[in-house]
């Protein structure tokens, strides 16, 4: 964004633009307008209930392209698609992974978007505008006995071993992402029913069932740990509590796993989507259907559950490489 940004910060990778370009005088009243459609996109964001993570995400992208236009004298209005292949081609320039560049695409993809709806122009210019190929990742997989370790593996004696104990056995049971693990409140588990109720993406709700170990961990803690660490009334609700007895965060739920995944000496990055990733491949495996997953998953749309094909594909390829004769 040529001299637009002051400070280096960790993820100055995001940083978008030519390095080459000039960045002529924009005037105030064309500024403000990219205000105005960062607010609009803001604005839909809030009303299709996304995620404040993602919120911040759509508005640092947003925010970026918006720098990089306005040093070209660009207004929201003009923008066209040959300006977003050289912004795209740009960022890939600078080295930027093209899942980076894929992602600065999809926020624009939605700002203009909104400008469209909102009758700034008759078209959405990054619809025409192609994100480079990513390379298909498949999600780290803990086998069965690995995930045994790693949950009975937790001890039980102290307030915040209960806690952790309960925590990945609701995650791994039920295959929560770490923003819905903290999220939870102490009335969404309905013991009777042995089922839990979680606060999906988009605001999208939806029970799920928990097995006994998970259950038996949740009473525990309930009963032994929770009440030691509950000191502030502001988290009354909360269901996982931190130290300070305020309510987790997803860096706490992140931190807390590798400490326990070390102390197994489970090796790779493990994190809450591993067990998430486990959860859904262990239920594949067992036969369960995709549809059925899509749904404990809480996806919006059964093409995000059938990476976990792949994932079963890949490990009856290695088997019969491993196993047949003539492999």
């Amino acid at each position: 964004m040529g001299g637009h940004r002051p400070t280096a910060r960790v993820d100055e990778e995001d940083r978008h633009g030519d390095a080459d370009a000039s960045a002529p005088h924009q005037s105030p009243s064309s500024s403000d307008r990219w205000v105005t459609a960062l607010a609009l996109l803001d604005r839909d964001l809030c009303r299709r209930g996304a995620a404040e993570r993602t919120r911040r995400a759509y508005a640092g992208d947003g925010q970026r392209f918006a720098d990089w236009a306005r040093g070209r004298a660009l207004a929201p209005d003009a923008v066209d698609p040959r300006a977003l292949r050289r912004y795209a081609a740009g960022l890939s320039a600078r080295g930027l992974q093209p899942a980076t560049v894929a992602r600065a695409l999809a926020s624009l993809r939605a700002l203009f978007r909104v400008l469209r709806d909102e009758g700034w122009m008759a078209a959405n210019p990054a619809e025409l505008t192609s994100a480079p190929k990513r390379a298909a990742k498949l999600p780290r997989v803990l086998r069965t006995d690995e995930v045994a370790a790693l949950l009975e593996r937790i001890p039980t004696s102290t307030p915040l071993e209960l806690r952790d104990r309960a925590l990945f056995e609701v995650a791994y049971a039920g295959g929560l992402r770490a923003e819905e693990l903290v999220n939870l409140d102490t009335g969404a588990v309905d013991f009777e029913a042995e089922e839990v109720r979680v606060e999906g993406k988009g605001s999208r709700t939806r029970v799920v069932p928990l097995g006994e170990p998970a259950l038996r961990a949740l009473e525990r803690y309930l009963r032994r740990g929770r009440p030691v660490l509950r000191r502030v009334p502001e988290s009354d609700a909360s269901l996982f509590l931190s130290r300070t007895g305020r309510r987790l965060s997803t860096s706490d739920v992140r931190r807390r796993l590798r400490t326990w995944a070390r102390h197994v000496a489970l090796q790779g990055g493990i994190s809450p989507h591993a067990l998430r990733h486990s959860f859904a491949t262990h239920l594949l495996d067992g036969g369960a259907d995709l549809r059925t997953i899509q749904e404990l998953l809480g996806h919006a749309g059964i093409s995000t559950t059938q990476i976990y094909t792949r994932v079963e594909s890949a490990r009856l390829r290695s088997a019969y490489a491993r196993s047949h004769p003539r492999a």
